[in-house]
């Protein structure tokens, strides 16, 4: 069976955790930890960030900083993984969730100011598939009504909007370094500060609501209780797995955007022939081969299709359904209809990707995709 996806190990992950782990200090913060905020602020250019144990921790830090409040609404893509939500759900606020492009599963911006109201506190956005959102319009927006942007890009590492980095735009990004991501740590995360009034307080919510960071810094002579928080970082051990990936940032980039071309030139016919339709990517966004997908016409179709690859050895699976069509949702709103995001909840299938993904499995797949609709 070719699966849907492989952890890729570049080599150096368990050399640099027995480093870590000689090195005397394997809780939170150590040597390693501080090498990866290094890269990331020198290689990739974060103004500020701080690793999590997830990104799911990355937003609820997030949460935090911009004083979500019960009643306080959230304004955010219904495609998304669960974690958008919850985050803000979490601090008391309602989620006002808005519909997908039709060509592309990213927030519409232009629904995004009919849904702002006097409670509205934060826009949300997702750059699906590491595929930028239109962030020009977003920011113009937030800022026209003085709300705050949070970048959900779990799946953005190394993407680009008009060749700023994805993360970077909003006032606070987050990452996910989860197993099924370009760049992992097993579970894994990262908050980006990029409005330098957040950057004390960041600190503290990461340090359990304490000023132990600065403590150790020598710029105060204890550390105690001085705001919430909770214990958002993760063990150096972690980034020390990190840390050896980040190393070969560059070299997995580059084959798995090999990869996503592979497969979008192999199955370009198809689409020209009307049977489904590629990953559409606007003109303002990069591709950073963290997914490919196909959409089919519905699905049964697609269904079948996840069918026949898996009978002759291929796993492939579907993604999101849409969180307004979720039952805790639904349990307090009534009749919310998304067209877009429920076409994509219907008929995207997600194809193996992933960077040991050898060439004659992928022209498998390939050839078995085209096999379907040939027998069609």
């Amino acid at each position: 069976m070719i699966p849907f996806n492989k952890p890729y190990m570049t080599g150096d992950e368990l050399y640099y955790i027995k480093d870590a782990v000689l090195r005397g200090k394997i809780s939170g913060n150590g040597y390693y930890t501080q090498k990866c905020h290094n890269f990331f602020k020198e290689v990739i250019g974060f103004r500020n960030c701080l690793l999590t144990s997830s990104c799911t921790d990355a937003l609820e830090m997030a949460g935090i900083l911009i004083d979500i409040k019960p009643g306080d609404e959230v304004i955010m893509p219904s495609y998304t993984f669960v974690s958008t939500a919850n985050a803000f759900v979490l601090r008391g606020a309602k989620i006002v969730f808005a519909d997908s492009y039709s060509d592309n599963p990213n927030i519409d911006a232009n629904l995004i100011e009919g849904l702002i109201t006097s409670k509205t506190k934060a826009i949300v956005v997702v750059h699906y598939a590491g595929v930028a959102c239109d962030m020009d319009t977003i920011m113009d927006i937030a800022n026209n009504h003085k709300l705050f942007v949070i970048e959900d890009a779990a799946q953005a590492i190394d993407s680009y909007y008009k060749g700023r980095p994805l993360g970077t735009i909003g006032h606070l990004g987050t990452f996910s370094f989860h197993e099924t991501k370009n760049i992992i740590s097993g579970e894994g995360g990262m908050l980006v500060i990029n409005d330098e009034r957040f950057d004390k307080r960041a600190e503290i919510i990461w340090e359990k609501g304490t000023n132990r960071s600065a403590f150790f810094r020598g710029e105060v002579d204890k550390y105690s209780w001085v705001d919430v928080g909770s214990s958002f970082l993760p063990s150096d051990v972690t980034a020390a797995f990190l840390f050896a990936q980040l190393e070969n940032l560059k070299k997995i980039q580059s084959r798995r955007k090999t990869l996503w071309n592979q497969y979008y030139e192999g199955l370009k016919k198809l689409e020209n022939e009307g049977l489904f339709e590629l990953p559409s990517i606007p003109a303002y966004a990069s591709c950073n081969g963290h997914l490919f997908y196909i959409l089919c016409k519905h699905v049964e179709e697609r269904s079948r299709l996840i069918t026949h690859l898996k009978e002759n050895g291929v796993y492939a699976v579907f993604h999101y359904v849409s969180l307004h069509k979720s039952p805790f949702y639904e349990l307090e709103n009534d009749n919310l209809e998304l067209d877009n995001c429920e076409m994509f909840s219907e008929r995207l299938l997600r194809l193996p990707l992933y960077y040991e993904l050898h060439m004659e499995d992928q022209n498998k797949i390939i050839n078995l995709v085209i096999s379907f609709f040939d027998e069609k």
